[in-house]
């Protein structure tokens, strides 16, 4: 049977939307990996009251719930005292815990301030979980039917804790057997014409599909249950990368992750030692800064006037693209590189700009072998264009790299 976990926020900063809830996300995807079914995120501010009744409601219904914040030394962190009034317990001044408080101060040569000895009162029954990187113990507890633990809010401090000592302790308490999650990580195709790609295939019993769409790429997302037979599984993402096509550019879960885009081509790009030389138009330079640090890039040259006036950036594709083709090749021998990539577009200056107009983009990547082109459409608002302009590039000589598009 599955265990059920749950994340609770505290903070009036979280909910007020001061504060973005890191900790729920990083600790969501900790919990999923380990075999937990996640079935709700909570925050509350800091108010006793709600405090109380949420852990009253949590208690009956998760098996787990990891808790984060209010653990602090002031009056509107609350944690203990909530959790003190809400299991019908005392809270009691822990020695151990308050040494260790007196020593953060004494290492930075500090005097503690009185209001620091709060943090040492834990619940009767509570686990201390001891904070190496800060004042704030956290501690852990049987409450009904669930779990809790509860850590700092501080992001370096939660993840020290939970990483080196609260990890060890769930999987010693809970039966877990976690699930596969395969992601099949694609580019220039959307979710609906996966979706569409997929369409004739039956999933077997035990695999659940979903999908998640990033500003750089679409994730076609495949969770098997833990004892579904190996070879089936990878059988079944074959056939899913098969019908999604040259789309997917890497697939995570079954081995080590592949990576983002760049860390696909930057691999294929260092294990043969290549040379790449650049030259962007609609991106503006964000190509060159994607690959920012990559030692295979010896050469970035960004044109900004083509297209901003009614010279070539208004031409046709029957022009722009044999434009685009040569300059690859002058480019490639010029700088005597391996590869040599240019973008270039078509479409005014005004539709560059226009959220509601398209523009078209011509990549040339001239390679040992000759030259291979792309012709794709880029939409939406100006940073929009520009992002999708760096990576259907970069995506062509990944397709190359991949023995694609030969």
């Amino acid at each position: 049977m599955k265990q059920i976990a749950e994340i609770f926020s505290q903070g009036e900063e979280i909910v007020c939307g001061q504060t973005v809830d890191s900790n729920a996300a990083w600790l969501s995807q900790q919990l999923v990996e380990m075999g937990f079914t996640l079935k709700r995120h909570t925050a509350v501010g800091d108010n006793l009251q709600d405090l109380v009744a949420l852990f009253r409601e949590i208690g009956e219904r998760a098996d787990c719930c990891i808790c984060t914040g209010g653990l602090g030394p002031t009056s509107d962190d609350l944690t203990a005292e909530a959790v003190s009034i809400a299991s019908g317990q005392s809270l009691q001044f822990d020695a151990r815990a308050f040494a260790d408080i007196q020593q953060y101060y004494a290492r930075r040569n500090r005097v503690m301030p009185e209001a620091n000895r709060k943090q040492a009162l834990l619940p009767q029954s509570a686990m201390r979980i001891d904070n190496a990187y800060g004042t704030a113990p956290g501690f852990a507890l049987q409450f009904k039917r669930c779990w809790f633990v509860f850590l700092p809010g501080v992001p370096s401090e939660m993840k020290h804790m939970f990483t080196t000592l609260v990890r060890q302790q769930l999987l010693e308490r809970f039966d877990l057997q976690p699930e596969c999650l395969v992601s099949l990580r694609s580019i220039g195709i959307g979710e609906s014409a996966i979706q569409q790609c997929l369409a004739d295939f039956d999933l077997p019993d035990g695999v659940q599909l979903g999908f998640r769409a990033a500003p750089d790429e679409v994730q076609t997302k495949l969770l098997f249950a833990s004892s579904f037979p190996e070879q089936e599984k990878r059988d079944c993402v074959a056939a899913v990368a098969e019908r999604i096509g040259d789309y997917v550019f890497a697939i995570d879960g079954l081995n080590e992750a592949q990576g983002d885009l760049l860390d696909v081509v930057s691999k294929a790009m260092s294990r043969k030692s290549y040379s790449l030389a650049l030259l962007e138009t609609a991106s503006q330079g964000q190509l060159a800064a994607k690959c920012l640090g990559c030692d295979w890039l010896r050469r970035v040259e960004i044109n900004l006037d083509w297209g901003r006036n009614t010279g070539a950036g208004e031409a046709g594709g029957g022009d722009v693209l044999p434009i685009a083709k040569i300059w690859a090749e002058q480019l490639k021998a010029r700088e005597q590189t391996d590869f040599a990539l240019v973008q270039l577009f078509s479409g005014s200056a005004a539709d560059y700009r226009d959220k509601d107009k398209a523009i078209v983009l011509y990549n040339a990547l001239a390679t040992p072998s000759g030259v291979v082109s792309t012709q794709l459409n880029a939409y939406g608002a100006l940073k929009s264009k520009q992002n999708q302009a760096a990576l259907l590039a970069l995506d062509l000589l990944r397709r190359y790299l991949q023995n694609k598009c030969l």
